[in-house]
This record gives C-alpha cells, sequence and structure tokens, in this order.
C-alpha cells in the first residue's frame, strides 16, 4: 500500500477534559469525538514540557527539549537540527506548516553561545528556520504578536503578509484548506495546522472564543482539579471550552475538505495539544507546573495504522509523534527518544517531565504517582538561564489512583518515605538517562 497522507491539527493549552472522547459532558468536540471513535484515542497521554516552545521542540524533533537545546520559550531550533518535516521529506513527502511555529526566534536571558539573539516574533520566519517544511508555509513564530483573535496576519512562503479575516482559527483553516489543495496528488502530503486557541491571549489574561459561543457552555462541569483554588476559571472556562469547540469545528472543515477531494480514507489524521491549563490555580501563571493539568493533552490518530475505536491506557508523549509519522510514511527506526504508537509493545513504566522557566524542574509521572523535584535556588531568573541542575530537592508526590484531582501533597509524609525513595532513585536515573548527569535529590 503506498504510504498515507499525514495531517497533524495541533491546539494550543487544552485539557482533554474539554473533549467528549476524555470525558466532556457538553457538546465540545463531536469531530473529534467522531475519529475516535473510527481510529485510536489515547487516555494517558502527556507533554514531556508544559510550555509552548520546548513542547514543540518535542513534537519537532521527537527528543527531549534539553538534548535538541530547546529548553526554554525563545530558544529557537540549532541550525542543522533534524526534524519531522526533515524526515517526511526524505520519504518523499510533501511538507507544509500553517499557523504557530514559535521555535525561530533566539530572545531572553541565558541563550546558548551557538544561538545568538535573532527576533522573528513579528518578522517573516526565514526559510532557514521553518524546521525543514518546504512545499508549503503560512505561519508566524509569534503569532500572538502578530494577531489577535479576530484580525492579524502571518506570512507565506515568500515572507509576505497574509491577513487572518474573522476569527482567528477560521481564518487559518481557511488558509490550510486552500494548501491542501495545491498539493500534487501523485506524491504524498504532510500538513501540521497550528492554532494558538485555546490559549490566552497573553495580553489580556483571558481566552476569546467566537463571539456568543460561550453561552452554550455556561453550564459547564467544575473540573475537580480546579474547583478547590481560585484561579481565573470560573469566569474563563465557558470561553474556553468555546475555543476547543471552534478548533473542532473547523477540524470538521478540514475533514471535510479531504473527503470531498477523496482523500479522506487515505489520510492519518493526528490531533494533539501541546500541553494542559491549569487556570492560574497552582501558580501564578496556567503551566509550568508538575500536575496533571499542565501535563496531560488531548491524543487521538485516526486514519491507516490507526483504526477500530481503541482505547489506550499506555502512558503516551508528544516525543512520540516523530517516531509514529516516520513509520507510517514507511521509514526505519529513527533513533529518537519517543516511540512508534502503532503498537503498545515497547510503552514505557513512566515518563520524565522537564520543567523550565517558572524554576528548574523535574517530574516522574508513572500509572500511579506523580513524583516532582526541583533546584534549590531562589533567584527567579534560574529557569530562564540554565536547562538543569545537579541538585533538586522533593516538593510533590500525588497518588494518582486515589487522589486524580492531585489535592493531597504526600511529600514529607512518613507512610510514603520508602515509595518516595524510590520514586526518587527511578527519577534520578531517568534523568542521567536523557541528560547525562545523574543528579542529587533531597527527599523532605
Amino acid at each position: 500500500m503506498p504510504p498515507p497522507n499525514v495531517l497533524v491539527v495541533l491546539s494550543d493549552q487544552q485539557r482533554p477534559d474539554s473533549c467528549g472522547v476524555f470525558g466532556q459532558r457538553l457538546d465540545v468536540t463531536p469531530q473529534l469525538d467522531a475519529l475516535a471513535a473510527e481510529g485510536v484515542a489515547f487516555d494517558e497521554a502527556f507533554t514531556v514540557q508544559p510550555v509552548c516552545g520546548p513542547a514543540r521542540a518535542a513534537l519537532q524533533t521527537g527528543r527531549y527539549p534539553t538534548s535538541v537545546g530547546c529548553w526554554r520559550n525563545g530558544i529557537a531550533l540549532p541550525p542543522g537540527t533534524e526534524t519531522l518535516a526533515d524526515r517526511m521529506h526524505g520519504l518523499g513527502y510533501q511538507t507544509g506548516y500553517v499557523g504557530k511555529w514559535h521555535l525561530a526566534s533566539n530572545r531572553g536571558h541565558g541563550l546558548p553561545p551557538d544561538r545568538p539573539t535573532a527576533r522573528f516574533e513579528r518578522e517573516p520566519v526565514p526559510p532557514d528556520r521553518r524546521g525543514g517544511y518546504r512545499d508549503a508555509w503560512v505561519a508566524a513564530d509569534a503569532l500572538e504578536h502578530t494577531s489577535g483573535a479576530v484580525s492579524g496576519h502571518v506570512f507565506d512562503e515568500d515572507g509576505r503578509r497574509v491577513d487572518l479575516h474573522g476569527y482567528r482559527v477560521d481564518a487559518l483553516t481557511d488558509i490550510a484548506i486552500e494548501r491542501l489543495g495545491r498539493f500534487d496528488r501523485e506524491r504524498p502530503f504532510f500538513l501540521f495546522v497550528s492554532f494558538l486557541e485555546p490559549h490566552h491571549q497573553n495580553n489580556r489574561f483571558r481566552t476569546i472564543g467566537p463571539k456568543g459561543w460561550a453561552r452554550r457552555f455556561a453550564d459547564f462541569d467544575r473540573p475537580g482539579d480546579l474547583r478547590r483554588w481560585a484561579g481565573d476559571w470560573r469566569w474563563n472556562y465557558a470561553e474556553y471550552l468555546a475555543c476547543c469547540a471552534s478548533i473542532d469545528a473547523n477540524l470538521a472543515r478540514m475533514v471535510d475538505a479531504l473527503r470531498a477531494s477523496g482523500q479522506l480514507d487515505d489520510t492519518l489524521i493526528v490531533f494533539a495539544s501541546d500541553h494542559g491549563n491549569h487556570f492560574r490555580t497552582r501558580n501564578l501563571e496556567y503551566k509550568r507546573s508538575p500536575h496533571d493539568a499542565s501535563l496531560r493533552i488531548p491524543l487521538v490518530l485516526s486514519g491507516p495504522g490507526f483504526r477500530g475505536g481503541v482505547r489506550r491506557s499506555d502512558l503516551a508523549t508528544n516525543l512520540d509523534l516523530a517516531p509514529t509519522l516516520v513509520h507510517a510514511a514507511g521509514g526505519g527506526d529513527p533513533g529518537l527518544d519517543g516511540r512508534p504508537l502503532q503498537s503498545d509493545a515497547d510503552a514505557p513504566s513512566d515518563v520524565l517531565i522537564q520543567i523550565s522557566e517558572s524554576q528548574i524542574g523535574r517530574a516522574l509521572r508513572t500509572p500511579t504517582h506523580t513524583y516532582a523535584v526541583r533546584a534549590p535556588t531562589r533567584n527567579p531568573l534560574a529557569g530562564h538561564r540554565r536547562p538543569d541542575a545537579e541538585h533538586y530537592v522533593e516538593t510533590s508526590c500525588y497518588d494518582n489512583i486515589r487522589d486524580p484531582f492531585q489535592l493531597v501533597n504526600l511529600a514529607g509524609t512518613a507512610a510514603t518515605a520508602d515509595l518516595r525513595r524510590h520514586l526518587a532513585a527511578t527519577l534520578a536515573t531517568r534523568i542521567r538517562n536523557v541528560e547525562a548527569v545523574e543528579p542529587h535529590i533531597t527527599i523532605a
């Protein structure tokens, strides 16, 4: 059989419980739910870094953020990095990208010496900073700087400004569908569509859905991990669901376009998000924490190789996207940090989480527990200047079976001392395997 076309749709900061397939009661994601009913849904999917740039580096390379060198926002992919798009191109695919990129600029404190300051937040991304996407490119490095929810622009293949008309998700989907129609039908395509929503608008500390849509979701169920805390979810959650509903409606438009062109049955569709959202409950912003609200992501694959309405409970991460798509395209083992998701045979027993910016932190997520540590520094810039540490102190331990909303921190409790020593030793080993240095962890 010929290799399938591939369409990846990535949302930003979307919790799985916003989706019907992962438990949402309201009718927010009918199209995603339909894809899951025909494909494969992953109930235990996680990001390995809960912040935009590093999570996207993991997606685009299949390597841990510290391994690729993009361990915080504002660090571009290093020159010469082999990416998912490079690998797909090498397998004969046309490659294209639409939307938010977030991997072209070098800015801020603590830049690696080989990456001098380079700012493309409001400028066209040069071809050599597009991560190997060659055939279609209509994007912005910092979409939040070139557009708002209902206006703005991106840049095309030649660096020309492309105005966005109407709601941003609709406008980007218009572009994606148009670019789908440009691909040569004699060769498979790989198109990556990256939305900013339901990420909050940075200058307004709120999400903005299509006008009037939030009324549909005013009767939302209060998520169990949020209801105890203040945060801003009470006045923002319905609007957040409206953003998710818009993404789903536009996912449906892309599915319809593939169906109309006769390509749907030959296209593998992947839906995921870069990380989650805790609505300023666990710290003073929206993510950058070791809690499931930050770490869990929705993940559905539907199409060739992923059919049957299957639910998977093995641990999956955003590192797995690259090897999965390379495998689907007919490539061999690319030797990356992730694994092909076509099978659960090599599923890991736990996931290493790297956290930056808010702290230099690490966490171990197992099927039953979350164990987290952070570097003992009071320097607020430490998480920006350094990717790692040699010493960490225990900060939290959660029993995810008895306490699924992670409300009871077991760190420092006598009854869990043996468990925490075991988790700390396992975490130190995982850090050594990825980062080449085994740190000392002080147990509370």
